[in-house]
């Protein structure tokens, strides 16, 4: 009996046992993927982490450098962008006058020739000298077909080649940078000749010159100057705008605005008040 007993109890026993093995089964998967989630959750925070601290480093170094070196790069920028914006419009309107002013200067230059050709012509007659030196001609006197008669002829010409020439050197400087020379160079022909057509022009561009310099101050008295000696010159309106110009990079805003004002005003037809009128917003 104890041992029937016994051999009944033997396989209940092992079968609950089986069943207790399987059920853990389970229980220990479950606890395996609750892990391995775990694991997977915690890597992930330390990478939003490192991201996060990666973040914040670069917000400190915007703040504290990058920002300031951009704005300032911007600053330069802008200022370099203004100057460039000013040596344009000059330049432009240099190659815009350019053509007009070498047409003048030949016809200026042909218009004397034949004015001395005439004269010494003495209205074909080409033995006689000129109406008006007739009464001081005398036995010495040099014929027209002499090889003093025509003298006076070259240095008409030469007067204009030269002031064409040292001109157009002051010209070539500005445009290759050298404002300091260019400078120099215009104000020296102003000095040497100051009744030139030219002698305008050569203030006006010694003062672009000092602009792009950044001397907006003396670049402003150049310009006035300029208005002052040659009111009648067609550069008083570009005069006005490069004035304008220097004032807004002195952060005169309100002077700059009268004198663009002024200028719309004064020379409402010009090239150069159709751009005051652009800055002005109208």
């Amino acid at each position: 009996m104890t041992r029937g007993r016994c051999g009944g109890r033997a396989p209940a026993l092992a079968f609950l046992l089986l069943a207790l093995t399987l059920a853990a089964v389970p229980a220990r998967g479950a606890l395996f993927d609750d892990d391995e989630a775990r694991k997977r959750i915690e890597v992930l925070r330390q990478r939003v982490d490192q991201i996060e601290q990666r973040l914040a480093a670069t917000e400190g170094t915007l703040k504290s450098q990058g920002l300031v070196d951009l704005l300032r790069d911007i600053e330069q920028l802008k200022q370099d962008i203004a100057a460039l914006r000013g040596q344009q419009e000059v330049l432009t309107y240099e190659l815009e006058q350019a053509q007009k002013r070498q047409r003048d200067l030949y016809l200026d230059l042909d218009g004397r020739l034949r004015k001395l050709e005439a004269a010494a012509g003495g209205g074909g007659a080409a033995a006689s000298p000129p109406a008006a030196d007739a009464g001081a001609a005398g036995p010495g006197a040099p014929g027209p077909g002499s090889p003093g008669a025509p003298a006076r002829a070259p240095a008409s010409v030469t007067d204009i080649g030269s002031e064409q020439r040292a001109y157009d050197a002051a010209l070539d400087q500005f445009k290759s940078g050298s404002y300091a020379a260019a400078i120099a160079s215009f104000q020296q022909f102003v000095r040497a000749y100051p009744k030139s057509p030219l002698a305008p022009s050569a203030m006006y561009w010694a003062g672009n010159a000092q602009y792009a310099q950044r001397d907006f101050r003396g670049s402003i008295a150049t310009q006035r100057q300029l208005i002052a000696t040659y009111p009648d010159s067609q550069k008083v309106p570009d005069a006005l705008l490069n004035i304008a110009s220097c004032q807004t990079e002195l952060k005169e805003s309100a002077a700059a605005r009268r004198t663009l004002e002024d200028l719309v005003v004064r020379f409402p037809s010009s090239e150069a008040a159709a751009k005051a009128r652009q800055r002005l917003g109208r």
